[in-house]
């Protein structure tokens, strides 16, 4: 009995290395993407995936780290048109990811409703330290009010003024208007951004609110 059991001990052992080698052979593969299949994941060029992947050897992978190629691309854009391209392709990336984020959180919803229609889902609570995204508009003391108890939270934010025209002026009077530090706004630890649909996308219909992101899941953030 003895010797059967350390014949199954020795091949058990000699026998995990090849699937160790296996596991680390399909993680391989899985990476070894062509530089055009990468571009067109983004729907940018070989060469523009290049100069994407020599940005990030650069002072802008240093400042910027976790950006993704379109905004990584589109900030050291060398021309206006340029520009333009980067920030359009990314709006579209940006309303497809979140379509599909949605149509998921949907279907989770009516899911949890269906199984445990007696119980709420448990919302996020202000302990948490993952990045809020705030929608808040001009002349809204409620905003102000929200802006104000996550700010002395030193959560990290992506902040969306609503309604703003895409007027950088307004977002700027606006962030001075609240005290927004600049500091934390250099180290992007605080964003401004101009809402453009977003707010709606995300299929809201109060102002103000925040939201945290949780794997594909959006929360309703209660400070």
């Amino acid at each position: 009995m003895k010797r059967l059991l350390l014949l199954l001990f020795a091949t058990a052992v000699q026998a995990q290395p090849t699937l160790v080698q296996t596991s680390q052979h399909i993680a391989s593969g899985l990476q070894q993407l062509t530089t055009e299949q990468q571009a067109t994941v983004w729907e940018v060029t070989p060469e523009e995936w290049q100069r994407y992947l020599a940005l990030k050897q650069q002072a802008r992978g240093i400042w910027s780290p976790d950006l993704d190629p379109l905004t990584t691309l589109g900030v050291e854009a060398e021309t206006d048109r340029e520009r333009q391209r980067f920030a359009e392709l990314l709006v579209k990336k940006e309303f497809q990811r979140l379509e599909k984020e949605l149509a998921f959180q949907r279907a989770y919803d009516a899911t949890w409703q269906r199984l445990y229609p007696e119980l709420t889902p448990v919302k996020t609570t202000s302990a948490s330290t993952a990045r809020v995204s705030l929608f808040v508009k001009e002349n809204c003391p409620s905003c102000d009010n929200l802006l104000r108890t996550l700010m002395a939270q030193k959560r990290p934010m992506d902040i969306w003024l609503v309604n703003s025209e895409g007027d950088d002026n307004r977002v700027r009077h606006w962030a001075t208007e609240h005290g927004i530090d600049a500091k934390r706004v250099q180290e992007h630890n605080i964003t401004l951004n101009h809402d453009a649909g977003r707010w709606k996308l995300l299929g809201q219909s109060k102002i103000p609110v925040a939201l945290e992101r949780k794997g594909e899941l959006w929360s309703e953030v209660l400070p």
